[in-house]
């Protein structure tokens, strides 16, 4: 009975290792390559085919997944490499490479580790690149560095089935010594920048502040003349106007030696008077005095009548040649003064309103004085406002 029973033991055993293989073989038979991933599988040792993403089917214990490719973008960082620059100065610069596996047959096939590959080369093509500029260009152009870096990498790596996508330097290190020569410079060119800019802002003040200064001395200057010619103007025909009710008046010798009389308090007025100057004609204006009190004529200093026989005729009023003065309505004044200072009012703000704005020649026209003298203005000509048009003719 022992025999039976071992060998129903060894049968069990044969078909349980039967069963295992054919698992263990179906499940090699079975490959999923999953997304953006490639498989590079060998027949016995050489070669065969690629598998793309999907379900494949492989000959069990004949072929043989030789490599997995991961077919994405991939970023890799070097660590700092120390590069020379022309001007002898030890520069540490960092890069980062984005690069890509489009033919994984070549990835696995034409060099043994593609990243260790790219690394060495970009650290001596960087080299090669940085070593023809100074410190300056190389802090200055990154961009330049960058393509010709990117060119370099993706012509030696096409045979190995990897583009090369971008090349960045991540950072350029010059000595500490160096760093703070630059930081030196560039405070320096920032206090010369600062300087030139508060120059600059001096300059525009003081030149918008003499312009204004300007315009408000032309405008007050032209006020001053309108005022003097006003006040002239007012004077003169003040004067044509006793001048001319004098004459039409017909004044005696009492009139005028009681004028004589109203200004001997105001000559004799002041303590520092200690000799008076008595005109000429004092003595004639006493003579007429006594004369129109009752003096004898022929008394000296009192005229003598003319005779009745000389046939003198009686005086009589002459006409005035003058034209007629009439002065200005003092209402119709007040509001043409209220006019001029709410124009001069609004002649300010709209200039300081333009004064932040650069100066514009055109906006001086008419605010000049003419520059021939001005004559002085004639008894029939019209006076001038203070805005430089002529008035309207007294009715």
């Amino acid at each position: 009975m022992s025999d039976p029973s071992a060998g129903t033991i060894v049968l069990w055993i044969v078909i349980l290792a039967l069963v295992i293989f054919v698992v263990v073989a179906l499940f090699k038979m079975v490959q999923v390559v999953p997304q953006a991933s490639a498989q590079v599988i060998e027949r016995l040792g050489r070669y065969n085919k690629t598998f793309e993403p999907g379900l494949h089917w492989l000959v069990p214990f004949i072929d043989k997944v030789r490599a997995r490719v991961d077919l994405r973008e991939q970023v890799v960082s070097f660590p700092p490499q120390p590069v020379i620059t022309s001007d002898n100065l030890v520069v540490s610069i960092d890069t980062v490479i984005y690069f890509q596996v489009t033919d994984p047959k070549s990835a696995v096939y034409e060099i043994a580790n593609y990243i260790t590959g790219i690394e060495q080369l970009t650290v001596t093509t960087l080299r090669n690149v940085v070593g023809s500029m100074d410190l300056e260009q190389t802090l200055t152009s990154r961009d330049q560095i960058n393509g010709q870096l990117r060119g370099v990498l993706d012509e030696a790596t096409g045979r190995w089935g990897v583009r090369v996508n971008r090349v960045e330097l991540k950072s350029i290190d010059p000595p500490a010594s160096v760093q703070g020569a630059m930081e030196q410079q560039m405070r320096a060119e920032r206090d010369r920048r600062a300087t030139i800019l508060t120059a600059e802002g001096v300059k525009q003040s003081q030149i918008l502040t003499a312009e204004g200064e300007k315009q408000s001395q032309i405008l007050r200057a032209e006020g001053n003349a309108q005022a003097a010619i006003l006040q002239a103007e007012g004077e003169a025909r003040a004067i044509l106007q006793v001048f001319g009710a004098i004459h039409e008046g017909d004044a005696d010798p009492k009139l005028l030696a009681y004028q004589y009389l109203q200004m001997l308090p105001q000559i004799a007025n002041g303590t520092a008077s200690k000799l008076w100057v008595v005109p000429t004609e004092f003595t004639a204006a006493l003579g007429s005095i006594a004369q129109g009190f009752g003096g004898v004529p022929g008394t000296p200093g009192i005229p003598t009548p003319p005779a009745d026989d000389e046939g003198a005729a009686e005086p009589r009023p002459r006409a005035s040649s003058l034209p007629a003065q009439a002065l200005e309505d003092p209402g119709e004044a007040l509001a043409e003064a209220r006019r001029q200072a709410e124009a001069a009012t609004a002649d300010a703000t709209s200039a300081g309103t333009r004064s932040g704005a650069p100066f514009d020649p055109s906006a001086e026209r008419g605010q000049r004085p003419s520059d021939g003298p001005t004559a002085p203005p004639s008894p029939g000509a019209q006076p001038r406002s203070l805005g430089g048009e002529p008035e309207e003719p007294q009715q």
